[in-house]
């Protein structure tokens, strides 16, 4: 039974990983939707729990507040898309867990770098001076303020509104009056201003997040604990040949994945790289649907893969705030092939989602004559190789009385698109 809440061509674009304008424009309304929850629940708390945070906290959360007010009047789109940021989600996910007091008050000052953000994207950003906590402002999206003295400054005069750390000379503008796809791709920081900008990726919108607090969470990644990569060691020039590559490999095989990519993926996250078993080669939080988290990739056709998955994985768990797949509390534990432990039912269906994605991606590419003959040959490789193992897992979750009855229609649409590649295969051969 395909949902009511969802359009059929969007479930069955959305199960059978196929790019879909109106997909996109569902998953976006999605996460904005549940970021919009989180961010009132977090003004909740801080109205419960008010007696017991600082009077500081307290007044600067409320000033805070009315700024992100202010933006949201001034340039609703603007402030959107500044919340709908992965970090933001995650920073929100994180203070929301943390235990009452000074744990959670720890997270509050980050409300400053948002609202700040929200500001300057919407051209009002705050006039004089305001507190950087801790000597350092991170406004999602954009990049981070450095302010020894703790304090910075800011101006809406006339031209855009500048940011300027009290400590340095220099005012910095990050362009806040230009929109995401108009605005140049920013540099690296800027001697004496204090302000280091994230750089977009070519071709896009994308940018390389390698200067959010909470780009990671504090416990790193994976069985590894992979933490992120040092922002002052990142190598731009080779991640953006890279995405570049990437992005040509992808146009070339299939031309709707690039425009899902370039809506769906708004940061890539680099990861520190490591020996040893657990380090992942991507990843994505759920809390923070849209940045893929991954360390260097070995080519561009390893990086077209981790996006593809990634995305899955952030285009399932977008559905998962609108539609239930499974149903809570179930505990069977399931073997798949591309994971050394058994997994529960979610967990399932994620992995066999995403390599259902891949399925298609390589199935396309073995047919397209537009890649090179080493990417057609890989994808040829990696489709035998999976093609029996994700109809494995979708057997396994077919089988399973945890998914609810849209779940079961969502595995369906998945197991009939299987076939369909298989028969591709065969009738290619």
């Amino acid at each position: 039974m395909i949902p009511a809440s969802v359009p059929t061509d969007v479930f069955v674009a959305l199960a059978r990983t196929r790019p879909l304008p109106a997909a996109t424009a569902a998953l976006r309304a999605a996460i904005h939707a549940r970021r919009m929850l989180l961010l009132k629940a977090l003004l909740v708390r801080v109205e419960r729990q008010g007696s017991s945070l600082s009077a500081a906290a307290h007044r600067d959360f409320e000033a805070d507040w009315a700024l992100l007010e202010r933006a949201e009047r001034a340039d609703g789109a603007a402030v959107r898309d500044v919340l709908d940021y992965p970090t933001v989600g995650a920073w929100l996910t994180e203070a929301l867990a943390a235990r009452p007091g000074t744990a959670f008050e720890a997270h509050l000052p980050h409300l400053r770098g948002v609202a700040v953000a929200a500001a300057v994207r919407s051209g009002r950003a705050p006039s004089g001076r305001f507190a950087a906590p801790s000597g350092r402002l991170a406004l999602p999206g954009l990049g981070v303020l450095r302010s020894p003295s703790g304090w910075a400054r800011a101006s809406d005069g006339a031209g855009p509104p500048r940011l300027t750390a009290e400590a340095g000379p220099d005012a910095v503008d990050p362009r806040p009056r230009r929109t995401r796809s108009q605005a140049r791709p920013p540099g690296p920081e800027e001697d004496g201003s204090g302000w280091s900008a994230l750089r977009k990726l070519p071709g896009g919108d994308t940018v390389l997040d390698d200067l959010d607090p909470y780009r990671v969470p504090s416990r790193g990644i994976g069985r590894a604990a992979a933490p992120a990569a040092d922002s002052a060691r990142t190598e731009y020039r080779t991640w953006a040949g890279r995405w570049r590559l990437a992005r040509a490999l992808l146009a070339a095989t299939d031309p709707g994945r690039v425009g899902e990519t370039d809506a769906l993926v708004r940061s890539v996250v680099p990861l520190a790289t490591g020996r040893g078993a657990g380090i992942p080669s991507g990843a994505t939080l759920r809390a923070a649907p849209g940045a893929v988290l991954t360390r260097m990739p070995a080519d561009a056709p390893e990086l077209a893969e981790t996006l593809v998955h990634e995305t899955h994985h952030s285009k399932l768990a977008a559905l998962n705030e609108a539609v239930a797949l499974c149903r809570p509390g179930g505990g069977a534990l399931h073997r798949v092939a591309w994971r050394p432990d058994p997994r529960p039912v979610p967990s399932v269906l994620q992995g066999a989602y995403a390599h259902l994605a891949l399925l298609d991606l390589w199935s396309r590419a073995e047919r397209a004559a537009a890649v090179p003959e080493e990417w057609r040959q890989r994808a040829a490789e990696r489709f035998a190789r999976y093609r029996e193992q994700v109809g494995a897992a979708l057997a396994v979750l077919g089988e399973s009385d945890e998914l609810t009855c849209a779940g079961r229609s969502f595995v369906r649409e998945m197991h009939g698109h299987h076939e369909s590649l298989g028969v591709a295969a065969r009738n290619s051969t």
